[in-house]
């Protein structure tokens, strides 16, 4: 866990025995990253009680996705935390399984709860785990609508040895796939729109990915570049490059016409998005009225841009208090 002072630790019984000593120590992010605790559904609910007091510290709770039932969520949704669930399979003989079905219920919970949630995803580490099946895996997790997708094989840097149906050069793949979604949509902050984008586009998440990761190959912004690490560039400017990719997919595809109103929306939900984590106001020039941007309406582009006319109009966004807010100036 980290503090004003630096990183400090403690065990989860003493935290619950004695929740002073978080603002005693001026903690202000908490790592629960244990696998017993995270098979623990009674003591994970017991920490969210614990933090849904104000002025808590954000925590983020290593969560088995067998613990999740609507209490649990609903627990999360009221405390500052993120659930991170590992999206796992699991081998049978010589299949690999994987439960798609209990993890789009999980995912339903917490979503209809409004609790903030990530998925952990590895390749390659499973017998007869393949390519194909990893980047079936990430197409499945990006339609739960996590807020994030963490690849502890990227953190670690030790890419799986190859086995008879996973070659060498299929890791390297996978591992550039994980890549571009960690600086596309994980650290992009790009879940409020990100299907909308693909639907639009006709095309799936992994092949969105796989196309970022050559465009990030080209621009010297790939995983391959020691110089570029997604978690040190400021959220302003890895808006600027989604925004540079995504024209090009539209011009690709024909779709220019779109584009304006994309432009938008990625904008105004990325500005959202600083006031809540770097408390950072701003102004936009818009070619939609943010009214509209904002609405359900935005979520079909096609049916959007025949039916909303466009309104060229420069908005402020600012933290209203407990929310961020805009206003046209």
């Amino acid at each position: 866990m980290q503090s004003t002072k630096g990183e400090v630790a403690f065990s989860i019984d003493s935290l619950l025995e004695q929740p002073g000593k978080l603002s005693e120590r001026g903690v202000t992010e908490l790592y629960l990253h244990d696998e017993a605790l995270s098979k623990d559904r009674k003591k994970i609910i017991q920490v969210l009680e614990l933090l849904s007091q104000k002025d808590s510290p954000f925590v983020s709770i290593l969560t088995n996705v067998q613990t999740i039932d609507r209490e649990l969520a609903q627990k999360a949704a009221d405390s500052l935390c993120s659930l991170e669930i590992p999206l796992v399979a699991s081998v049978k003989g010589e299949a690999l399984l994987f439960d798609k079905h209990l993890f789009a219920k999980k995912a339903v919970l917490l979503n209809e709860a409004g609790a903030v949630f990530g998925f952990s995803l590895d390749w390659g580490l499973l017998a007869n785990d393949r390519a194909k099946l990893f980047r079936e895996r990430l197409d499945f997790a990006i339609d739960q609508y996590p807020n994030h997708i963490d690849f502890p094989q990227l953190e670690s840097g030790e890419i799986a040895k190859s086995t008879a149906v996973f070659s060498s050069r299929d890791m390297e793949l996978c591992a550039d796939l994980a890549f571009a979604c960690q600086t596309f949509y994980s650290e992009g902050r790009a879940v409020p729109w990100f299907k909308t984008v693909l639907e639009s586009l006709r095309i799936k998440p992994a092949a969105f990915f796989s196309d970022f990761s050559e465009w990030q190959r080209c621009n010297n912004c790939g995983r391959s570049d020691t110089s570029f690490d997604p978690y040190k560039i400021p959220h302003a400017e890895l808006e600027k490059m989604q925004l540079l990719f995504l024209e090009q997919k539209y011009e690709e595809k024909n779709r220019s016409m779109w584009f304006s109103a994309v432009s938008d929306i990625v904008r105004i939900n990325g500005a959202f998005s600083r006031v809540v984590a770097e408390h950072e106001d701003c102004e936009l020039e818009l070619s939609y009225n943010p009214d509209d941007l904002l609405s359900p309406d935005a979520y079909d582009i096609a049916h959007f841009c025949d039916t909303v006319p466009m309104e060229n109009c420069r908005v402020s966004v600012y933290d209203a208090g407990d929310a961020p807010d805009y206003r046209l100036v």
